[in-house]
């Protein structure tokens, strides 16, 4: 048995002891409560903003609920988690509320000043479609393609991220873009243009040559001169410095070019993909549950933040990654997940029916630096947790 594989068994029994009793329970039982109580929560969510036309719930700081309208990048989160509590469970007051809260983000089809139209709207309208067949849907996210196409600059070769700072960045681009790809690849399959799937993969490429390190972490912000297509500034906007590792930026990787690969069986994005998770899993500031910090370089380790939306979006990638990949290393994401799973199922990630703000998850982390969102639950993490919950109870 080599150095790595000894070093990772060990580790994952140190986490297995030290969760004890929960740790000992079979993980099907785990998954089946978890969705029992993440339905029961999230109609309680559903019903506070039921006669809040347009609202969509955000997080929950200091005592007090946040949210917003469709505008907000992660408007199409709750509508999402809905259609995931029903995929599991046909309850007709989760499908009723799925319909609701996803009709509330429709507007974003015609958003073009973003390039999070992907998160808004695949989420949402693109589960919709995919658990009932609505034919109502398909149109909604073929007009958000192509507003999100309107981002997209050949010279440069990548969809742009933002439209502010000119003064910094001529062309920004964050690692989260790789997120929104997914629903133009959509767009070129229903639609056969081509010239969807020919942006996508143009700046998941693109992304792959300029966004990662020798060691396969990623940069935040890559910004691209405008005349010669190339980056110009690589810096952060989210993490401890330009240099980090912001730990939600490294899931968004691994999670893009896992699904990358599953769209176009291209070998180039399973490597990707691999060596993202081996950075991942083998990081020296990895804890042993596999709840990242929220930043793997933060100063203040091992009294830093965790962000539980880092995990959650990590482990969704890991289950699906692990279909990919050779039998050694499918039993070695899977014993990841199975700790993450447990983790954040447990009473110290999971929150009481009633409580934090009626979201599921505790302990994420939004944005450190600007002081928004810390150890405070978040929409993403909750949908990226049923999500994973989802995939897995598929493999159970």
């Amino acid at each position: 048995m080599n150095n790595k594989r000894t070093q990772f068994l060990l580790l994952f029994l140190v986490a297995v002891f030290t969760f004890g009793r929960v740790s000992a329970q079979p993980l099907k039982e785990i998954v089946n409560k978890a969705f029992q109580n993440a339905e029961q929560q999230s109609l309680l969510m559903a019903k506070k903003y039921e006669n809040q036309p347009g609202s969509l719930p955000k997080s929950f700081e200091n005592g007090k609920d946040t949210f917003s309208d469709s505008r907000w990048w992660c408007s199409g989160f709750f509508p999402g988690s809905l259609w995931y509590l029903y995929e599991n469970n046909k309850n007709e007051q989760l499908l009723r509320y799925a319909k609701l809260y996803t009709d509330r983000v429709e507007r974003e089809k015609y958003t073009t000043d973003n390039h999070d139209v992907g998160f808004m709207l695949y989420c949402s309208f693109g589960n919709g479609l995919r658990i009932t067949g609505e034919e109502r849907y398909k149109e909604v996210l073929l007009t958000g393609a192509k507003s999100l196409a309107t981002r997209f600059d050949p010279n440069v070769g990548l969809i742009r991220s933002w439209d502010h700072n000119r003064e910094v960045w001529q062309y920004p681009v964050i690692i989260d873009n790789l997120m929104n790809l997914e629903l133009l690849l959509w767009a070129a399959n229903y639609s056969k243009d081509s010239s969807f799937k020919i942006m996508a993969l143009s700046h998941a490429d693109k992304t792959m040559k300029h966004h990662f390190r020798p060691d396969y972490s990623s940069y935040h912000v890559v910004s691209y001169d405008l005349k010669s297509g190339i980056p110009h500034k690589k810096q952060t906007h989210q993490g401890a410095g330009d240099e980090s590792a912001w730990s939600r930026g490294q899931s968004w990787g691994l999670y893009g070019y896992t699904y990358l690969y599953r769209e176009t069986k291209d070998k180039r994005y399973l490597e990707q993909a691999k060596r993202i998770a081996n950075y991942l899993i083998n990081h020296p500031q990895m804890p042993k549950n596999f709840i990242p910090y929220w930043d793997y370089n933060a100063p203040q380790i091992p009294n830093a933040p965790r962000d539980a939306s880092a995990a959650c979006v990590m482990a969704s990638a890991l289950i699906e990654l692990s279909d990919f990949v050779e039998p050694e290393l499918k039993k070695k994401y899977m014993q990841v997940v199975d700790v993450q799973i447990r983790t954040l199922s447990s009473d110290e990630y999971t929150a009481k029916l009633g409580e934090n703000g009626d979201f599921i998850l505790k302990h994420s982390t939004g944005a450190y630096p600007f002081k928004s969102e810390i150890d405070a639950p978040l929409s993403y993490a909750d949908y990226y947790y049923l999500e994973a919950l989802t995939r897995l109870k598929k493999r159970l």
